[in-house]
């Protein structure tokens, strides 16, 4: 190690400059893996993931217009619109989920923000795979305070609303929502007391700097999102994007490792693109400090990696999955939190305690 490399800031940190994250984001690559994986060690089990699985639970027909969506109805991407799913059918899925590993269920509707009209039903889908042990999530849209509040009395524990990319990018992807509207739409969730997940895609024509910009925003938030899903972009038939040029491998660890420094107590996760990584890369992505994927061979539209191929390489690597509710310890603890109130009587963790179920171990 380079003994005058420069130091990851004290931690916990509440502020962070561009500047500041652009050093970090710039240091010797060397350097930089080895401060991303020292604050990894500070807060979590460097050889535990979190395991997540992705369904659509109402594809395509959405009226905005995000350049890298194939779900867009303004894009001909040859993509038809489907109705809600029946709430029976995403509990079926979430219990094969459940079954194949996966302790957090996130459940995506391609909607502008829900209707009324729908939330009965997906008031049931939270309940019903809460009712397993599961973590549940939702992605949905925009959010109004009644709404969030209602999907927080269902038991919803987290809400995917991703910034997508930088403020100064941003309308060069998407122009039929702002991004106030997007932080507006944090706000209302955090303040519902459902935990907040956000983060971005890498590969929309943004460049370092937007994506350094991008992290500072989450990390400035008044409270840091809880989870932060780092996408690759795939680029769909159909979309504006489609023609879009790849990343680089070595910019999407250093995106993973600034995430990492900068949101520590986050579980960072590799969502959309594992398709197109080696092993190797996503291997150096956890040792960046990304500790969540996306379980099962599909996600929304998109393929990825069946969970075969996932068990293969997480039991090459020493890795075992975290068990539902297990999250980052409180600075200075070496045990992770207490269960959050609301968490089934029935879910992994509580049943580790009891010593009715041991730590999954990948083969």
């Amino acid at each position: 190690m380079n003994a005058h490399a420069p130091q990851p800031p004290a931690l916990p940190r509440r502020h962070w400059t561009a500047a500041e994250a652009r050093a970090v984001m710039d240091m010797p690559f060397m350097d930089l893996l080895f401060q991303a994986q020292t604050v990894h060690r500070r807060h979590f089990d460097p050889n535990r993931i979190q395991l997540s699985r992705l369904l659509s639970i109402k594809t395509g027909g959405c009226p905005e217009d995000c350049g890298y969506c194939s779900q867009s109805a303004r894009h001909d991407s040859g993509l038809s619109a489907s109705k809600l799913m029946e709430v029976e059918r995403v509990i079926a899925e979430a219990r094969r989920a459940k079954a194949a590993g996966a302790t957090r269920y996130c459940m995506g509707a391609a909607w502008r923000s829900p209707k009324e009209r729908d939330m009965p039903q997906v008031l049931a889908m939270i309940e019903g795979v809460k009712a397993l042990g599961m973590e549940t999530c939702m992605t949905l849209g925009m959010l109004d305070a009644g709404q969030a509040a209602r999907l927080k009395d269902a038991g919803l524990d987290y809400y995917n609303h991703n910034v997508d990319t930088s403020e100064s990018h941003y309308g060069n992807v998407i122009t039929t929502r702002s991004y106030a509207d997007r932080l507006d739409t944090l706000a209302v969730v955090r303040g519902s007391g459902i935990k907040v997940c956000s983060g971005g895609i890498l590969g929309l024509g943004e460049g370092t700097q937007d994506r350094v910009d991008m992290l500072v925003t989450l990390a400035n938030l008044p409270e840091p999102p809880e989870s932060v899903p780092v996408n690759m972009l795939i680029p769909m038939p159909g979309t504006p994007m489609e023609n879009a040029d790849p990343v680089d491998p070595i910019d999407f660890v250093r995106t993973i490792a600034l995430a990492r420094i900068m949101m520590p107590q986050s579980h960072v996760r590799i969502a959309a693109g594992r398709t197109a990584m080696s092993d190797e890369l996503q291997a150096m992505c956890f040792f960046a400090g990304a500790n969540s994927i996306f379980m099962g061979d599909r996600l929304l539209t998109a393929a990825n990696p069946g969970d075969d191929h996932d068990m293969r390489l997480l039991g090459k690597l020493g890795m075992a999955p975290m068990m539902a509710w297990e999250h980052a310890p409180e600075e200075g603890d070496g045990k992770a939190d207490d269960l959050p109130e609301g968490a089934p009587a029935e879910c992994p963790r509580r049943a580790a305690e009891r010593h009715e179920m041991p730590v999954p171990i990948l083969r």
